[in-house]
């Protein structure tokens, strides 16, 4: 039995925090812009393409950034409009798509296959991309190919603002010019041992035999080779935005002391808070959930921007749970859910005093990964002897 033809779109949205910002603020259109944190501890999230011609990159420290492009715009970011608009591109694509996956923020995987019976995968994808782009005003590129790896790095060739087709079987003479580095997962280690193989341009490992790249690199050499003849095989995953991280805690006696409840809650926020940095996920809503002796049950949600910290997570818990507790009633069970999830954690750590807030996390989490989970609390966790 002949498989189908596989038909993958990457859509990616250009400087997907610059853009919005620009949006919000017309004056900073064809201006080097640089999205992050404060000049002397921030992070950049990311940039324009003006301010990239100097070399500032995402993920570089703003003091480096600013020494680079001493003209640049910094803009703080205003996280709360980044959520609204990816939310907002991600219901035109569930409204259209077979097939999609939402990789992050601002990427997403559409499976076309089999589609091309009933019309021709590129137009769609073109048309997909016409619709987002008027009704958001968001520029946006894609790539179409074969496979999600080839779909991506066609997207890359493709910006700013514009779409590339790789059609199948020419996978190998469009990878060949491209320089090594277009793979991900080739740090700066990896290129050395390459260039000092003559490796420099994907084509140099197409004609360099697997065995030869295995010595050196060991599987990822087996990988790498994998690759440079367009050969990947990772799968579209569907999106399900009603994926959710949660915990709930039905208790031994029922309880109306509201310092426990809330203790308990903070407790609780903390825990689904620590699964979702370890899962690299954002959380865009929140639900907070209370039955009673009688079995009744409430739950009340809310929209957040994106985030995993359980700073920003814990007072919108609280707030819900305050709208929906009956004041003096036992409580017999309650829970929290994050939703919503995405991918891109770091994205979300680069505003505010963020670079000194994703250590801190990263800290605790390392220190309760090791000794286990119940070894750092919040102070309000700490339960008196009930």
């Amino acid at each position: 039995m002949t498989l189908p033809q596989r038909y993958i779109a990457h859509l990616d949205l250009d400087s997907f925090f610059v853009s919005v910002e620009m949006l919000n603020d017309p004056s900073l259109k064809g201006k080097a812009v640089i999205v992050g944190g404060s000049r002397d501890r921030g992070v950049v999230t990311t940039c324009s393409y003006e301010a990239r011609k100097f070399g500032v990159r995402s993920a570089m420290p703003m003091k480096t950034a600013m020494k680079l492009c001493p003209h640049a715009i910094l803009v703080r970011g205003t996280r709360g409009e980044y959520s609204r608009y990816s939310r907002w591109v991600t219901e035109i694509i569930a409204a259209k798509a077979p097939l999609f996956e939402k990789a992050s923020i601002d990427e997403f995987y559409i499976d076309l296959t089999g589609m091309d019976k009933f019309f021709d995968p590129f137009q769609w994808t073109i048309d997909l991309r016409k619709e987002i782009m008027e009704q958001t005003q968001l520029p946006i590129s894609f790539g179409l190919a074969s496979n999600k790896m080839v779909a991506k790095i066609a997207t890359d060739e493709a910006k700013p603002n514009g779409y590339l087709f790789v059609q199948p079987g020419r996978e190998k003479d469009f990878l060949a010019p491209l320089h090594v580095n277009k793979f991900s997962g080739v740090g700066e280690q990896t290129l050395k041992t390459l260039q000092s193989m003559g490796i420099y341009f994907i084509k140099d490992i197409i004609v360099t035999p697997i065995e030869v790249l295995e010595k050196k690199l060991g599987k990822w050499g087996t990988d790498l080779w994998h690759k440079a003849h367009g050969i990947h095989h990772g799968e579209v995953h569907a999106y399900h935005e009603a994926k959710s991280i949660s915990t709930e805690n039905t208790f031994e006696e029922n309880k109306t002391d509201l310092d426990f409840l809330l203790s308990e809650l903070v407790r609780m926020t903390e825990k689904v808070a620590y699964e979702l940095r370890q899962d690299e996920k954002l959380a865009g809503c929140i639900a907070v959930k209370i039955r009673y002796p009688d079995f009744e049950t409430t739950s009340r949600q809310t929209t957040i921007d994106y985030t995993f910290r359980d700073d920003e997570l814990i007072p919108v818990a609280i707030d819900l749970f305050h709208k929906l507790y009956r004041k003096g009633q036992p409580v017999r069970l309650l829970g929290v859910r994050l939703s919503e999830l995405t991918n891109h954690a770091i994205q979300g750590s680069l505003f505010d005093d963020a670079e000194k807030k994703h250590e801190l996390y990263k800290a605790i989490d390392d220190v309760k990964n090791k000794f286990g989970k119940s070894l750092l609390q919040k102070a309000r966790t700490i339960k008196k002897d009930q």
